[in-house]
């Protein structure tokens, strides 16, 4: 936290206990009868304890109920006050949660001094367990809020976001709007698109406070541009000022912004700008890579197919995007008409380095090259191969729809994926093949996710490996309200993952009839060459660029030798071909 968001704090916590300290209306509160039912507080919603119901996040019911009973905390004697606020103090440090012989006024206070101390965990058991209580009714809100910050210091975001919907759902008060603000933070340090367009849908931004205002714009305009207001996120992605941690992000998302309302200069220039801004960064700083990939792309929608070519190629290597713009550098290359080059790229692209690779794609693209230049016996050697490896897929892929509905089975199996992934490629138990998952895994949303899962995972643990706070009642309803989270969000993932198994079904069914159809090509193909050569024509004796032969690539530090099939990885992506075409 910083020196001044720690000042603004202290200085709301001295002007609560001022106000808490002036006034008996707590212990006023506790020795007078509830003249109504819970139903009929004002405190409570729809007949349930709103201090301890379930936030109401659309569309997930992410938390388990806590109901408590008052009989579980017993009425204080607001005269017994043998032990004073310090003795307070020291048994909140050591643990001891419900201190029945120090009067609820002091008790409070007592747990804000261990605010101001600095005291996160202390402090935090303590305001739980008195936001429980029906002493502090009135002062709930208050104590919530305070509550959530705590949470927020011990890097407990997801616990914290519950207790700033509870104050939310309280009512208006002067605490609903920064707890929209802290909302808004914990959503995006959890990276949780639920809560995060909870938060957006009732912020204010003029309410905002200035230094989180860029987050805010980059949040606002990320929902933006999912929903397709491209012209409305490229605003508010512009908003970002530079110096923001979100301004690099900013950039390269108005760019996309840019290319998707068809605004191809101003996209290029922004990535142009963002390149600019990382050109002393390491060669495979993701933003960098990134600013290039974007132009690469500008160029290839604007047709310039040389220019493309030539960005894509500037893409390193060891980088994981190199993969993508090797492959959209092929398809540049058929565009351009620069057969040899695409054919050496996918000499690369389909070697046994990238067999975990699903690219059906590129296997069609290639057929279609061959098929350009007459090489009818290499397009069947490739689609047999497309038939060989996506068949399969595709038969798997429809028999595990039709299997299975629950979508806990979808997530379990990408769950046996990722185990594999990061376990030195353990037997692989899935139902779907690897190449499946690994694809799907790679998708923006279902990378969202699993790192939102992750850090649940890392909540808790943070929880579980502390003794004290696990033992404490606050321990035990953050790892309830964990549980349920993880729970509903790997719903969430298999959710994801059906859908997209959805999509590569029919992509491949699509894939499938291309791929007839190229087939019957071929033969319709070889049929017109058979009728050349009994006609005595002469069939293939030219080279594909035959102005460029041997003698160029050696000169160029390229060594010439005949591919027999084994692959190194210094030499992906450095293969030419030198085939012959087979057209007259």
């Amino acid at each position: 936290m910083s020196n001044s968001k720690f000042i603004f704090l202290q200085f709301t916590m001295i002007l609560l206990i001022s106000f808490l300290l002036n006034t008996d209306s707590a212990v006023a509160r506790r020795r007078k009868k509830p003249s109504s039912s819970p139903s009929e507080n004002s405190d409570f919603n729809n007949g349930t304890d709103a201090r301890v119901n379930e936030p109401a996040y659309p569309s997930l019911n992410a938390f388990p109920n806590n109901r408590g009973t008052e009989n579980e905390f017993p009425s204080v004697e607001t005269g017994s006050d043998f032990y004073d606020g310090v003795t307070a103090q020291r048994r909140l440090k050591s643990g001891i949660e419900d201190n029945y012989l120090v009067s609820p006024k002091k008790q409070l206070s007592a747990a804000l001094d261990l605010v101001r101390q600095g005291q996160y965990q202390p402090a935090a058991v303590s305001l739980y367990n008195l936001s429980r209580r029906s002493e502090f009714a009135n002062d709930r809100q208050q104590i919530k809020y305070i509550l959530g910050l705590m949470l927020m210091e011990m890097k407990m975001p997801q616990v914290a976001a519950f207790q700033f919907v509870e104050v939310l759902r309280m009512g208006d008060s002067k605490y609903s709007k920064q707890a929209i603000e802290k909302l808004s933070l914990a959503a995006d340090i959890l990276g949780d698109e639920t809560i995060l367009n909870y938060a957006v849908s009732k912020v204010n931004v003029d309410d905002f406070p200035n230094s989180e205002k860029d987050m805010l714009y980059f949040r606002m305009g990320e929902i933006a541009l999912k929903t397709g207001q491209s012209a409305k996120a490229a605003q508010l992605f512009s908003k970002v000022p530079p110096g923001s941690p979100f301004y690099n992000r900013a950039l390269f998302s108005r760019g996309i912004a840019y290319m998707e309302g068809k605004q191809l200069d101003s996209a290029l220039k922004n990535y142009k700008l963002l390149y600019s801004l990382r050109r002393k960064a390491s060669p495979i700083d993701t933003n960098k890579v990134a600013a290039q990939l974007g132009i690469a792309r500008v160029l290839y929608q604007k047709q310039d197919w040389d220019a493309a070519i030539e960005a894509y190629s500037l893409i390193p290597r060891d980088h994981p995007y190199w993969h993508d713009a090797f492959f959209e550098q092929s398809w540049a290359m058929f565009r351009g008409a620069r057969f040899r080059s695409a054919i050496s790229n996918f000499q690369s692209l389909h070697s046994t380095y990238y067999e975990d690779f699903y690219i059906p794609e590129s296997l069609l693209l290639r057929s279609i090259v061959y098929l350009y230049i007459c090489k009818y016996d290499e397009m069947e050697k490739v689609l047999n191969m497309y038939d060989r490896i996506y068949g399969p897929i595709s038969y798997r892929i429809k028999n595990f729809l039709a299997d299975y509905s629950d979508l806990e089975v979808f997530y379990n199996d990408i769950e046996k994926a990722i185990f594999y992934r990061q376990s030195d490629r353990l037997p692989y138990g899935g139902a779907l093949p690897y190449i499946v998952h690994r694809r799907i895994m790679e998708e923006g949303d279902t990378k969202r996710s699993l790192s939102y899962l992750q850090k649940l995972f890392d909540e808790k643990a943070r929880i579980e490996q502390n003794p004290n706070l696990r033992a404490s009642s606050l321990g035990g309803i953050g790892v309830r309200i964990l549980n349920g989270r993880i729970r509903n969000t790997k719903i969430a993932i298999g959710e994801i993952v059906r859908a997209h198994l959805l999509n590569m079904q029919v992509e491949l069914k699509d894939f499938t009839e291309q791929a007839s159809f190229i087939r019957y090509e071929m033969l319709n193909g070889k049929k017109e060459s058979i009728k050349k050569r009994i006609a005595g024509k002469n069939v293939g004796s030219d080279q594909i660029d035959e102005k460029i032969d041997r003698d160029f690539f050696v000169k160029n530090g390229f060594e010439y030798y005949p591919f027999q099939g084994e692959y190194w990885l210094d030499e992906i992506g450095n293969f030419h071909y030198l085939g012959k075409q087979s057209c007259e």
